[in-house]
């Protein structure tokens, strides 16, 4: 079998409150990964801007935008100048008062390959998500690129073996999930190891029961909260990509910005899923309580 391979850039970058800043930070980042034979860059999560979600502000909602080729054209421009696939993330305004957390797929022409509302919103604190987002309506279905078929999810969406398990039912042939996580600084530093360890071990289980690669982007730096309840968030970078056996190919710095092309070879996959056949012995017959809430 002649093996398909691609090659991935992640932008693990901080941000600052300046929009057209970051945008060329971006850009500038996006430039150089193609140089370097990137032909698929993702980003981190609302990559726009500061992580708005440590405080319920309503004044905030004027960050959303419409998904209109205007809104975006700094990214559909780059993606054909530099013939590459792009994942960006976005605050989306669909009308006054409905808000998601949109992730799109620009392809190498420049044209819009689809997007995905995040499904998932937490609610924590310094994590107001819900008072921003609607829960996503379009389900977990990938979309089709010129280098295949991405399953594109977002940041709170990572510990829903479900939302993985859909996208792969529906042919996906990466998991893909730009991300906005750090730690709270009262945290003790054993605590905070075991939440990012779970965080990264979750999303390699997604990669092995599915058998498909697994491609992780976060921010990084300190954000404070404009409240001054909390000491702000410090995000755990941490960026990574995992291969279909869960094998990780690439673990960025925790406090570092970084960019990187990992190849990943998606005709593995189907190695791995002749080796292990989860697909195949799953007991769709007996699932059905999955539906449920919970099994009193």
């Amino acid at each position: 079998m002649e093996q398909r391979k691609i090659k991935v850039g992640i932008i693990q970058q901080s941000n600052s409150s300046n929009i057209t800043e970051n945008r060329q930070r971006i850009i500038e980042a996006i430039r150089f990964l193609s140089s370097q034979g990137a032909q698929l860059i993702v980003n981190r999560e609302l990559h726009d801007s500061l992580y708005f979600c440590q405080t319920e502000n309503p004044d905030l909602c004027d960050l959303a935008i419409d998904l209109t080729q205007d809104n975006l054209k700094d990214y559909i421009d780059v993606a054909r100048q530099e013939g590459v696939v792009i994942v960006v993330s976005v605050f989306e305004r669909r009308t006054a008062g409905l808000y998601h957390n949109t992730a799109i797929v620009i392809e190498k022409d420049g044209t819009i390959a689809g997007c995905y509302r995040k499904m998932h919103i937490p609610d924590d604190p310094a994590y107001y998500e819900k008072f921003y987002f609607a829960p996503g309506d379009l389900g977990f279905k990938p979309i089709d690129t010129s280098i295949g078929k991405l399953g594109l999810l977002v940041c709170w969406d990572q510990w829903y073996p479900e939302a993985a398990r859909l996208m792969a039912l529906n042919g996906a042939e990466l998991l893909i999930y730009p991300t906005a996580i750090g730690w709270e600084s009262t945290d003790s530093l054993d605590e905070k190891l075991r939440q990012q360890d779970a965080w990264v071990t979750v999303q390699r289980g997604h990669a092995v029961a599915n058998g498909i690669p697994v491609i992780t982007v976060n921010r990084t730096g300190h954000e404070v909260d404009p409240s001054n309840q909390t000491n702000g968030i410090q995000f755990w970078g941490h960026s990574f990509v995992a291969g279909p056996q869960g094998e990780l190919l690439y673990v960025a710095p925790d406090d570092a910005e970084d960019l990187k092309v990992v190849e990943i070879d998606l005709d593995r996959s189907e190695n791995v899923r002749r080796w292990w056949p989860f697909l195949r012995d799953r007991r769709i017959d007996a699932y059905g309580d999955l539906t449920c809430r919970y099994i009193d």
